[in-house]
């Protein structure tokens, strides 16, 4: 799992586990959402996002990378961008409007002008076109949207050509597994929202891959079922909820299983802010808001106990990668960007 190994100290597992556990009554007392309508920020969100933004803007390097770990990988700097677009300050004129072109400018350099291809594996492709996606239309930049068209192609031929319909490292694998197809489904639907044509075919046929690779005990294996986890598993459930199949038993199963594991740190402590990532997304889209409250509290009480004093939150694939995860995990609180919208 290229680049997806963060590292977790065992005090921040046993205190955010914690915390999970016995959150629920403040969850409910706190009435974060009333009617899908937007309340407030929790306490210390915006200070805890905006100095992990400071970070991110103040180590950014003047070709639109960061130096540490994985900061250079064209899917990294995609989610540092998404993590800026997301706090919902003007992406043209705003305080980081300079960092967001830089990391643009990045991505569209790495784009390969004959087939859209970004960034040498679908990790970065990925995770680079869910950066153009939640751009365009934001960002003053007409070379998005040809790129974001072709990036998207892309996904398509290469989904359609897969005998699994999903993905793995190459455009032209022909074997998937359920990371880089989570990276790849969520781009879909991002560019879908941005008014690219996706084909509803795409989003059924990448259901089909996930629930083939649905384990006895409701989680997500990793090319097939068995050796189910946390991160996998809160892929497939986002998949399928971003998909509007919440109803089915397939998703059931899946977030039955993470609620069900939610205590066992070892399934996640290699991958944790790469889980939190998807995880938040996940219990934000669940049907049961009382999941959101309860995720969204423990998450913030964790991530301001571990963000460091530079604003940055460590991570064994570097600091940009953890901070940009951990981050967007925070960033449903905001709910700016489209595919953080339910």
């Amino acid at each position: 799992m290229a680049f997806l190994k963060p590292f977790m100290p065992r005090f921040f597992l046993a205190a955010f586990l914690a915390l999970a556990l016995f959150a629920a009554p403040a969850a409910r007392a706190f009435g974060l959402f009333s009617s899908g309508d937007f309340c407030k920020l929790p306490d210390g969100v915006e200070a805890t996002y905006s100095k992990g933004l400071r970070f991110l803007a103040a180590t950014q390097r003047a070709d639109g990378t960061w130096g540490d770990g994985y900061g250079r990988e064209v899917g990294v700097v995609g989610l540092c961008v998404v993590a800026m677009l997301a706090h919902g300050d003007d992406p043209n004129y705003g305080p980081y409007a300079v960092n967001i072109k830089r990391g643009i400018n990045y991505i569209l350099s790495n784009a390969n002008k004959g087939n859209g291809y970004i960034g040498g594996s679908m990790y970065n492709h990925g995770f680079a076109t869910l950066a153009l996606a939640e751009s365009y239309g934001m960002v003053d930049d007409d070379r998005i949207g040809p790129i974001l068209e072709k990036a998207v192609a892309l996904l398509l031929t290469s989904q359609a050509k897969n005998p699994h319909n999903a993905w793995r490292y190459s455009p032209t694998s022909t074997d998937a597994d359920t990371t880089v197809s989570g990276a790849c489904f969520v781009a879909l639907i991002a560019a879908a929202n941005a008014g690219v044509e996706v084909p509803s075919k795409a989003i059924k046929e990448s259901l089909k891959y996930y629930a083939s690779c649905q384990s006895d005990d409701g989680g997500i294996g990793y090319v097939s079922p068995g050796g189910s986890n946390l991160p996998r598993t809160a892929i497939g459930a986002l998949v399928y909820s971003l998909a509007r199949k919440t109803n089915t038993t397939v998703y059931k199963r899946m977030l039955s299983y993470l609620q069900s594991n939610s205590s066992d740190a070892s399934r996640s402590s290699g991958y944790f802010h790469y889980y939190l990532y998807y995880a938040s997304q996940t219990y934000f889209r669940s049907p049961k808001t009382n999941l959101w409250t309860r995720w969204n509290l423990a998450n913030i009480k964790i991530l301001q106990m571990s963000q460091q004093s530079d604003g940055a939150w460590r991570g064994s694939y570097g600091t940009t990668f953890a901070t940009a995860a951990s981050l967007l995990s925070l960033a449903l609180n905001y709910r700016y960007l489209p595919i953080y919208e339910r």
